[in-house]
């Protein structure tokens, strides 16, 4: 992945690439690096998880890796995002290192928290990432706190919160959104509508299943976009965040796409309609990816699959690193514990 300080330079390449037909063939190339990356992560960890080296639950982002690698090389390098517990792909989009995050997945000494965190908990605050949050919809509250305090401290710091269809239904949504409101803050709420609450289908949870519409009665701007295309989602982040800086947050970003398998790992999700799955699967965001950069970037195949296979070798060495770490101490952890009785 790239340097963190390159997250400012995407910056100018995005505005460029706003004003002109064509993407520049930097930017193409590095979105679809993220997407390969979020791809190759979440099927190797799959795979760990097979061997018994993640404990507890796994929650692919298989089929969503557009919204996040959009959301965040749209974004300025001191913003923050909050994640959820789908939130491999946040962290990698926004700068995170895959060797740390393996790390943290199966519980080494060299993850992100310590090995304390796990999969639903990595954090990379240095970095903005004010972490991932097992909790539905709690990550709300922590977003709207962390650009109050922008604001209050003068800063041009924008927080982006990613929820869900689920976290929709949950009442800090609306508490959420409703302070956002009245306090004018910067923040940009991005609702990753995978269209199933675990098993239950949105439609099925809402008479009104166009979820960017419920900032309406809070006064909040939304609008819905194809979370499959990774441009689509990046061009419209790019307009709310210039739209914060302005003072015209908050703003509400439904991103429709679909979960390619069952809400996690053991869910083999056959309550999902076959013809819908390969109706997504279809319009995979790494297929449109790559179209973008062979049609746009004029890239030639070869050099796209030398990107992919450079993604793979890092993967290998992430998890080489990974299992070559040392385990958490048990007494350093004890001694923790009880100082935070």
């Amino acid at each position: 992945m790239p340097p963190r300080h390159r997250l400012h330079a995407l910056r100018f390449v995005m505005v460029v690439s706003m004003s002109s037909s064509k993407y520049p063939r930097s930017l193409l190339s590095q979105l679809y690096r993220t997407l390969y990356s979020i791809r190759v992560f979440e099927n190797s960890c799959i795979q760990l998880y097979r061997q018994g080296l993640i404990r507890g639950y796994l929650h692919p982002y298989l089929g969503e890796e557009a919204i996040a690698t959009g959301v965040c090389a749209a974004l300025w390098q001191d913003d923050y995002i909050v994640s959820t517990h789908r939130g491999h792909g946040h962290c990698i989009a926004r700068g995170g290192q895959l060797g740390p995050m393996v790390a943290e997945i199966i519980g080494k000494e060299t993850g992100y928290c310590r090995g304390r965190g796990g999969s639903m908990h990595i954090a990379d605050v240095r970095g903005g990432n004010l972490g991932a949050n097992g909790i539905v919809g709690a990550g709300l509250p922590m977003g709207i706190g962390a650009a109050l305090g922008a604001k209050i401290r003068g800063e041009d710091r924008a927080a982006v919160v990613f929820t869900s269809d689920g976290g929709a239904s949950h009442g800090t949504f609306g508490e959420s959104l409703n302070l956002a409101a009245i306090w004018d803050l910067p923040v940009i709420v991005v609702v990753e509508n995978n269209q199933f609450a675990v098993s239950t289908p949105v439609e099925e949870s809402s008479r009104e299943s166009e979820l960017f519409r419920r900032g309406e009665g809070y006064g909040v701007k939304g609008f819905s976009v194809d979370g499959n295309d990774v441009l689509e989602v990046y061009e419209r982040v790019v307009e709310s965040r210039k739209l914060c800086s302005e003072g015209g947050g908050p703003v509400l970003m439904e991103a429709k796409t679909y979960r390619q398998a069952g809400h996690h790992v053991n869910d083999p999700g056959k309550y999902m309609p076959a013809d819908r799955v390969e109706h997504y699967k279809s319009r995979d965001p790494i297929l449109l990816g790559r179209q973008h950069l062979l049609e746009m970037g004029g890239m030639a195949e070869a050099e796209v699959d030398a990107i992919q296979a450079g993604v793979e070798a890092e993967m290998a060495e992430a998890i080489a690193f990974a299992k070559g770490s040392q385990e958490p101490s048990l007494e350093e952890f004890q001694l923790e514990v009880e100082a935070n009785r």
